[in-house]
């Protein structure tokens, strides 16, 4: 007799367990039983039937879910996460517990009311690496989703998952770039400045062809820089603005959330050599339109059309400002379109801090640069992602790294001697080199120049971190924040902030700091270079054998002397840190 044919179908699959549960349990039982009970009875099921999901199994920990739609699917998952974030902390209660959420849709295979399958596994290898409260997607289910649903999403780039035989491209969702809905539930109110304070969001690209997405976030980023340079003005810096990129938010509740009285709107659309550029500005409170223009010019002239906008925006803002203040704030253009358009495709890349992502920055601007040699801001990008692969160990030789990123800063700075961002790089790649007198004069002109810098502001930050001078580093990365509260880039100051902790000799908090920069950017594996430390001198050896580890998995290179020869905290520091990645088992050299 012939075996039953086997049964298969397409479907979503979402397999979610609980951060740390065995760490819980063991410190509470049964306050931690209690607590999933209530997350099951309260969230989890009620969400699930809700968007029509088929629970396959429970485990202590944890649930596997069937859904005939991908749409439902992640809908659910964002629900979940979105409600387990708005719980409210009850103070004689352990910490609250956090889902990892992966969601996948793929072919699975059907035994009674079991499922099984490749589309199964790649789920539960997803779960594995989402963050604590965060969403862990494949590729293949992001595409199938669309736009269906108001959420944005992160690319985490092609990641080899446990037992799955090719890399998976993995797109996270975290609740700091979640839907609009979730920003809702956490109604924080930024106090506005005394200056006049605008966000520049992203402009819609009404071309046609999403690859032209960059033209039009270049222009956003000529006019967000310009604005920024001009000292009575408080502008929110552009990371935290293109986090509203693709949702159509009210203005009030953006006005909100960042802290500002205006915000400009636009559209770009780019047709051959002809571009026409529409904006208006709005004020926040009550959603007024203040103005609106629109603007039409050739390729050629793409840059002029840019100044103007620049100027009847600064013009409404404050009507006395002098056109003078605003030539002074003009950045050196490159020679040729084809330099710009790499330099623009190579931006977002530039800013991930991730070594997949800095190297297709460079190899972009490396593009640029053939085209246009002198221009300025693709020296910068490039040094600052040379700089990158130096301070987070991501190639064997960190020397000759830190000689390039020196090579091109410089030469930057020698073509554009007042651009902000410049000086933030030169003073950056000095820092690295512990040249500190000359980082921190580059860095405060930046400042000087562009009060509002966050980036100039973090890496100051760094550097009084770097010189021993904690108190004075928290004060930079709180005012970075301050600027740009949704940056994407914000883990890195939490990875700032904890390292200031750690100079100061509090590994407990840096510990916390840090843990907190990995759940928000999974893939900065360099952090556990200082977590696993700051572990050991909280006394919590046990997670900072498995810090260690999940160090030595991503470097497995890693020495001590490498630590030491990237990174450029004092000579004590370096020394207290390597004695404890030592105890924990990284190889001296």
């Amino acid at each position: 007799m012939s075996a039953p044919p086997v049964q298969r179908r397409l479907a979503a699959i979402m397999s979610a367990d609980i951060a740390e549960f065995s760490r819980s349990m063991n410190a509470d039982e049964s306050g931690t039983l209690s607590a999933v009970n209530r997350i099951r009875t309260e969230i989890f099921a009620p969400s699930v039937a809700a968007h029509k999901g088929r629970v396959v199994k429970l485990m202590g920990d944890g649930a596997l879910v069937e859904f005939s739609s991908v749409v439902d699917a992640v809908a659910c998952a964002i629900e979940i996460q979105t409600a387990m974030a708005a719980r409210d902390q009850d103070p004689d209660s352990p910490p609250l517990l956090r889902l990892r959420i992966g969601v996948n849709l793929g072919d699975i295979i059907i035994e009674g009311r079991d499922i099984f399958g490749e589309g199964v596994n790649i789920a539960a290898r997803l779960q594995e690496i989402a963050a604590p409260g965060g969403i862990a997607l494949s590729a293949s289910t992001r595409e199938h989703l669309g736009n269906r649903i108001e959420a944005r999403f992160s690319d985490g780039g092609d990641q080899k998952l446990k037992n799955i035989p090719t890399p998976v491209r993995v797109i996270q969702w975290y609740p700091e770039i979640g839907s609009s809905e979730q920003k809702r539930t956490t109604p924080a109110r930024l106090q506005r400045p005394e200056k006049p304070s605008i966000a520049v969001l992203p402009f819609d690209n009404m071309s046609g062809d999403t690859d032209q997405d960059y033209f039009a976030d270049g222009v956003v980023e000529a006019i967000t820089a310009t604005l920024s340079r001009i000292r009575s003005f408080f502008v929110i810096a552009r990371n935290s603005s293109f986090a509203y990129k693709g949702r159509h938010m009210n203005v009030k509740d953006i006005g909100r959330e960042l802290g500002v009285k205006y915000v400009l709107e636009g559209s770009v659309q780019r047709s051959g050599k002809r571009v026409r550029i529409t904006v208006q500005l709005i004020e926040t409170d009550g959603g007024a339109h203040l103005w609106a223009d629109k603007y039409d010019g050739s390729l050629d002239d793409i840059f002029d059309l840019q100044d103007k906008i620049t100027e009847k925006v600064a013009g409404a803002l404050q009507p006395s400002i002098q056109l003078a203040e605003i030539e002074r704030t003009r950045r050196k253009q490159p020679q040729d379109l084809g330099a710009y358009d790499y330099t623009m495709r190579a931006m977002p890349d530039a800013w991930m801090l991730e070594e997949k992502a800095a190297a297709n920055a460079l190899e972009l601007l490396e593009k640029a640069l053939e085209i246009d040699p002198d221009y300025p801001m693709a020296l910068a990008l490039a040094a600052w992602c040379w700089a990158q692969h130096s301070v987070y160990n991501w190639v064997a030789d960190i020397e000759k790294a830190k000689t390039e990123a020196l090579s091109r800063a410089e030469r930057a700075a020698q073509m554009s001697s007042d651009d902000p961002l410049i000086l933030s790089v030169l003073g950056t790649v000095h820092t690295f080199a512990r040249n500190y007198g000359a980082a921190r004069v580059l860095l405060e002109r930046a400042i000087q120049l562009d009060p509002n810098s966050a980036w100039a502001l973090s890496r100051l930050g760094w550097l009084e971190t770097y010189a021993d001078q904690p108190e004075n580093a928290m004060q930079h990365f709180e005012r970075a924040i301050r600027l740009s509260p949704l940056d994407p880039m914000n883990f890195n100051n939490l990875v700032g902030m904890g390292s200031a902790h750690q100079v100061a000799g509090d590994d407990n908090r840096a510990a916390e700091l840090f843990t907190r920069a990995l759940e928000e950017r999974p893939n900065a594996h360099w952090v556990h270079r200082n977590l696993c430390a700051a572990l050991l001198g909280a006394g919590r050896e046990k997670e900072a054998r498995v810090s260690a580890q999940k160090l030595m998995q991503a470097h497995p290179d890693m020495t001590i002397e490498r630590f030491k020869e990237a990174m450029v905290f004092s000579p004590k520091v370096l020394d207290r840190v390597g004695k404890q990645m030592a105890a924990l088992g990284v190889p001296e050299g």
